[in-house]
């Protein structure tokens, strides 16, 4: 043994290894990351041709060889003596249309200070140190939509009696929501369940009043049918048996004020739709551009996230009824494309309204928008939902509270954490699905850029392709921003990037 050792000996001093590649700096970034191995040279040398090639073909394309000003398609005409890349002159010229569409040049100004609202309420709530988060919230959510409504339409709608009746029932349905969320025990009370039928009895009072033509009767001035006045009766006293059955089961602990808010929220809004605030009519018909493209994706978005927080929870719900709903719901909007939703509401939608009623074209796509967002995010939600343990589950049912506390306080936080990046992605998906709109002629965005093509004045070879790459530009402002956002929020949360 001692002699086969032997013969593996080292006979002489070993030479010393040459000091290793420095890593650190830029340059050791370059040389570990392209440059580590020949293959690695090859490829990263390659790739770096193709992307200085692109790169200078756009920058010749859309600087060198660009215009930049000019007052018609003249600027824009190639000739023998000089080569023209894109014609940003007709994105000057038409960028005004571009945000706005055909929306009146005096009235614009209610356009701009929707967009200042917009942003100056939400970059306060996405920016985490800042405080007053909460009521930050109810102005974005509750208040703004309402603003934004009467802005840019001009306000002073002539809502019927049916539509009253139908949003003080949606008023009442939030409180009895509202009571079992906030007591544990309030639903073996008998008051709070008398509020429940009578709530029943107003949203369907109400709908039912919308089809069925009554005796009218007048309330302060105003000309109800019997079904609305049933509807309104009903609400109100759904409402108010709600509060007191909750104050009297939860004890103090409850204030007066939360309850009310439903209420007054619902009052709110047929007093301020109703109001005359002196501003000029404005029909959706002369809205486009970017205007639009913004009203459809945050509607949807807003619209979709809380129906298919509902949704989700009513697919894993365990009563049979609610479940099946839910399920139909879910696999019937998602098995149909969007384009197809989007021609059902524009005209198959009026075919069953009754008669007599008709919606905004513009309300109706906004529908549709909405609900079928609403079925692919109850989807990502749900899987956020299976990825719980079930001893969270357990856990809070053994501290006794609601099917409502438990999800609000600690089932759906952990669950909507875990799927940031799936929403997200829908709400990407929905902000570019808007551009599908301009096919039942609604000029978005992007139909406002293709609108102007034909325009005699700007008919160039170059201004297709010039309105195109802006558009693309614009959706990619958009759509990146709401990417890093969300990878912003993932890392503050730590989900995904656990060292």
């Amino acid at each position: 043994m001692e002699e086969q050792v032997s013969t593996y000996a080292g006979r002489g001093q070993l030479q010393p290894l040459p000091p290793p590649v420095d890593t650190s700096g830029f340059a050791g970034s370059v040389r570990r990351n392209l440059f580590a191995t020949p293959f690695d040279s090859i490829l990263s040398l390659v790739c770096l041709t193709v992307v200085a090639y692109v790169v200078w073909s756009l920058v010749q394309w859309g600087i060198v060889n660009a215009v930049f000003v000019g007052a018609d398609r003249s600027v824009c005409v190639p000739t023998e003596a000089r080569e023209v890349g894109a014609c940003w002159a007709f994105v000057g010229a038409k960028f005004q249309q571009f945000l706005y569409g055909l929306y009146p040049l005096d009235q614009r100004w209610r356009v701009q200070l929707v967009f200042v609202l917009l942003v100056g309420l939400t970059v306060p709530l996405a920016i985490p140190s800042l405080p007053y988060k909460r009521l930050n919230a109810v102005l974005l959510f509750l208040v703004f939509p309402l603003v934004t409504l009467v802005l840019l339409t001009g306000g002073q709608f002539q809502l019927s009696s049916a539509a009253m009746a139908f949003v003080l029932a949606l008023g009442a349905v939030a409180t009895l929501f509202l009571g079992v969320a906030r007591s544990s025990t309030v639903g073996r009370d008998p008051l709070m369940k008398v509020a429940v039928w009578a709530g029943v009895l107003a949203v369907l009072a109400a709908v039912a009043s919308a089809y069925v033509s009554s005796r009218r009767v007048m309330i302060f001035d105003l000309r109800f049918d019997i079904l609305s006045t049933i509807a309104l009766v009903a609400a109100l006293a759904s409402i108010v048996l709600a509060i007191v059955a909750t104050r009297r089961t939860a004890g103090e602990a409850v204030g007066l004020t939360g309850l009310l808010v439903p209420l007054l929220a619902a009052l709110g809004f047929v007093v301020i739709l109703t109001s005359n605030f002196g501003l000029v009519d404005v029909p959706t018909n002369l809205w486009g551009g970017l205007l639009i493209t913004l009203t459809v994706a945050l509607t949807g978005i807003a619209a979709s996230f809380p129906l298919g927080i509902l949704l989700a929870l009513g697919r894993q719900s365990k009563m049979p009824a609610v479940r099946l709903l839910s399920v139909v719901f879910i696999e019937f909007w998602r098995g149909v494309p969007l384009i197809t939703v989007l021609f059902m509401a524009n005209f198959m939608l009026p075919l069953l309204l009754p008669s007599g009623v008709s919606f905004n074209q513009l309300l109706r796509v906004l529908v549709g928008v909405a609900l079928f967002s609403a079925a692919y995010m109850a989807e990502v939600i749900r899987g956020g939902l299976q990825a719980i343990p079930k001893g969270q589950y357990e856990g809070a049912d053994a501290m006794a509270l609601t099917y409502w506390q438990k999800m609000r306080m600690i089932i759906l936080p952990q669950a909507l954490t875990l799927v940031i990046p799936g929403i997200v992605n829908t709400f990407i998906g929905l902000f570019k699905d808007t551009s599908l709109v301009s096919i039942i002629g609604l000029a978005d965005l992007l139909g406002a850029v293709r609108r102007g093509f034909s325009d005699p004045e700007w008919i160039t070879p170059v201004t297709p392709a010039t309105g195109l790459v802006f558009a693309a530009f614009c959706f990619w402002v958009f759509c990146f921003g709401m990417s890093r956002y969300s990878v912003f929020m993932e890392r503050r949360l730590k989900k995904g990037h656990r060292h």
